[in-house]
């Protein structure tokens, strides 16, 4: 039977009939509707919405309850948005939760959309994704035999996630490569610490932030605490380097280590409650040392928020290379129904007023992913190498200590150590 436009069956005017707002409802239903004003419904499109749920019920392969085909209406709804946009079940709705605290079942990696591909933003340090080697931008071209074209993000993170011990496999098509590569992992519990320090050099220390959790900022000006113990730093590497972001609240507590005054970040939305600010306190443990911020294609969101207003306040030197731009803040909403909603309702800015939504934080110093390779020569010849040279008479300055296995396998990091050691230079001689 074919269906014309002014022929709706009985059910679709009783979905049609729901649809309406109250105040709707008192009128007639024109067939032909005008145009809608900015406060009411359109009724062609929805009218259009109920005739497409009938053809559906109707005609489709396999039958379909009205439960589901709501369901994925709503899902549709919102990942046409945006990529960040999406209808939770309540499982995805606890999931996300999970993440945010810092624990849950999986291999450990953040996934964005983009043109339609399902990409690696980034792995998160210690788990299996960054232990097998994943790396951000890798396209994700099928999850356990599923092709991930079509897929939500949702969905993807919803295959991804499950039983520690289980297993996962991956096909990753890498830029640059025409074959796509199978990665099998095990899934694990994970439990992610977001920050690890360590002192590379006496006085110059090294400061990882691999994702913004509720604790982050505690756990950094702890960090930053213990490094301080025995003396002054007079350096300090931040690595948000594959950093895919998370709480905004945790990303402005961690700027405000290093600023002791100025605006950190603000939002803007449609919405009253969604413009807010953040400016930092006086109280920081970190405001005169030195820094350099590490950045790269895998830094989004909250870490854009710290690297771009330490930038903007000219508190550190911004080096790698371009950040992912991801500018925008997602509100995660329940429902009634023990499910949830993640919403892009606002942009971010930096203090500066620059929008990093697409466009992204450009380093102040590029420098590209790398390995320092040490080049081997032949011995040389020295004084004190000669048969009765002279001591000296002063005792011998300490000599320099020979690069750490971390700082070979890392050109960038070894390269912003250069450059702390350079600005102390600069700084003595002036």
């Amino acid at each position: 039977m074919t269906l014309f436009v002014n022929e709706v069956p009985a059910s679709a005017k009783r979905l049609l009939v729901t649809l309406l707002p109250v105040a709707l409802l008192s009128a007639p239903l024109p067939l032909f509707a005008q145009p809608a004003t900015a406060d009411e419904l359109p009724l062609e499109e929805i009218q259009t919405f109920a005739e497409v749920f009938e053809r559906i019920k109707r005609g489709y392969v396999e039958e379909v309850d009205d439960r589901t085909l709501l369901r994925n209406a709503m899902r549709g709804m919102l990942s046409e948005l945006d990529p960040h946009s999406a209808y939770l079940d309540a499982e995805e709705y606890q999931s996300l939760r999970e993440t945010t605290q810092g624990e849950f079942g999986g291999i450990g990696i953040e996934v964005g959309m983009e043109n339609g591909q399902l990409l690696v933003i980034t792995p998160i340090d210690d788990t299996p994704a960054s232990r097998a080697g994943l790396l951000p931008r890798d396209v994700i071209v099928a999850i356990d035999g599923t092709p991930t074209e079509g897929m939500s993000l949702q969905e993807a993170v919803t295959l991804m996630r499950g039983e520690p011990g289980s297993q996962l496999r991956m096909m990753i098509l890498r830029t640059g490569e025409d074959t796509p590569r199978e990665f099998n992992l095990t899934r694990e519990a994970i439990r992610s610490e977001s920050v690890k320090h360590e002192l590379l050099e006496p006085g110059y220390g090294y400061l990882r932030i691999s994702q913004f959790q509720s604790r982050t900022p505690e756990q950094a000006r702890q960090a930053i605490e213990r490094m301080t113990r025995e003396q002054p730093l007079e350096g300090l590497i931040l690595d948000l380097r594959n950093n895919p972001g998370g709480v905004l609240q945790a990303a402005a507590g961690v700027a405000d280590l290093f600023l002791d005054n100025g605006l950190i970040v603000y939002t803007e939305g449609r919405l009253s409650d969604t413009a807010m600010s953040f400016s930092a306190s006086s109280a920081t443990p970190a405001s005169d040392i030195p820094l350099v911020v590490l950045i790269n294609s895998g830094s989004a969101s909250a870490a854009e928020i710290v690297a771009g207003a330490l930038q903007d306040q000219r508190r550190g030197v911004i080096m790698g290379t371009d950040s992912f731009g991801k500018g925008s803040v997602q509100q995660v909403m329940p429902l009634g129904n023990g499910e949830g909603l993640k919403l892009t309702t606002a942009l971010y800015y930096t203090p500066n007023g620059r929008s990093i939504q697409a466009q992204g934080i450009a380093p102040d110093v590029e420098v590209v992913r790398g390995r320092l390779e040490v080049a081997e020569s032949r011995p040389e010849l020295r004084e004190a190498d000669l048969g009765g040279h002279l001591d000296a008479q002063q005792p011998a300055t300490q000599t320099r200590s020979s690069a750490t296995e971390r700082l070979r396998d890392d050109y960038q990091m070894s390269e912003a150590l250069n450059l702390l050691k350079a600005l102390n230079v600069v700084d003595r001689r002036r």
